[in-house]
């Protein structure tokens, strides 16, 4: 078992946001309720609707809030990897900017971390049916069958990996090699944390979905890409160049410590 984490103030929050100005703020107000948040990593991605406006007025009125913006789009990944490197908690989780997701259930993501149980934390939105928006079929045919096909080369019984709510200890998504792009951070991460082999908790989660009217981004394209990305981040990719330097794990769960020798970045492009 990993000890347990004793500071109260160990979350860090990275929030990607491409067009949410109405939506951003009352997010970050939810956030900054959490009694375990360290700090809000707000990262603009190139939004042309007011939503830097609106994020640099959050960071100037509130401490605990960052706020970076790309100069050119693009994509939620890239701006995944911006945050994550601005974080300094010892938890880190991601937060979309949008109200599909709500704040007030992160503790209960982020408490087999603070246990000292878990060093990865997936939100499903189907291990326990809690509120959830009924939208459309195939997508909830698209997402089990990505689940299906990513658990067949990770090994993991995972619910739900296309899951918004992501938890990590700090340490490990700090020192994780993303290359993909687009949406593709879902699927790289849980295949790079199953080479890993850390200790991979799940809890239920509620999922306030919404309609491709009401902005929703993803689509069919973006799964057709996935099933590529399983196949390449599971089969064409080796535990040394997922992480950038060593690793270590507590003995947990039957795992044992896992130590990475640091790579250069000309090894790591070389190997994937």
């Amino acid at each position: 078992m990993n000890k347990p984490m004793e500071n109260e103030r160990c979350l860090s929050v990275v929030v990607p946001a491409y067009n949410e100005r109405v939506t951003l703020p009352l997010i970050v107000n939810k956030l900054l309720a959490l009694p375990q948040l360290l700090e809000v990593i707000i990262v603009d991605d190139c939004s042309s609707d007011g939503t830097d406006a609106v994020g640099r007025g959050l960071a100037e009125t509130h401490p605990q809030v960052r706020y970076t913006r790309h100069e050119k789009n693009a994509g939620k990944t890239e701006a995944l990897k911006t945050g994550l490197r601005l974080t300094t908690g010892n938890i880190v989780i991601i937060q979309d900017a949008d109200l599909e997701y709500d704040p007030e259930e992160i503790p209960q993501v982020i408490q087999p971390i603070i246990d000292g149980h878990a060093d990865v934390v997936y939100g499903s939105r189907f291990l326990v049916r809690k509120a959830s928006r009924v939208l459309y079929f195939y997508h909830f045919v698209a997402n089990k069958f990505l689940t299906f096909l990513s658990n067949m080369l990770t090994n993991l019984n995972m619910t739900d990996v296309e899951t918004g709510y992501k938890a990590f200890r700090g340490d490990i998504i700090r020192k994780m090699t993303i290359v993909s792009s687009g949406f593709g951070f879902e699927i790289e991460v849980t295949a790079k944390v199953a080479k890993l082999k850390c200790a991979v908790y799940e809890t239920p989660i509620s999922y306030y979905g919404r309609t491709y009217e009401e902005g929703k981004k993803i689509g069919m394209m973006d799964g057709v890409v996935a099933m590529w990305l399983i196949l390449r981040f599971n089969l064409f990719c080796s535990l040394e160049s997922s992480f950038t330097e060593r690793v270590q794990l507590e003995a947990n769960g039957g795992n044992r410590p896992r130590d990475l020798e640091p790579l250069s970045m000309g090894a790591i492009e070389e190997r994937i």
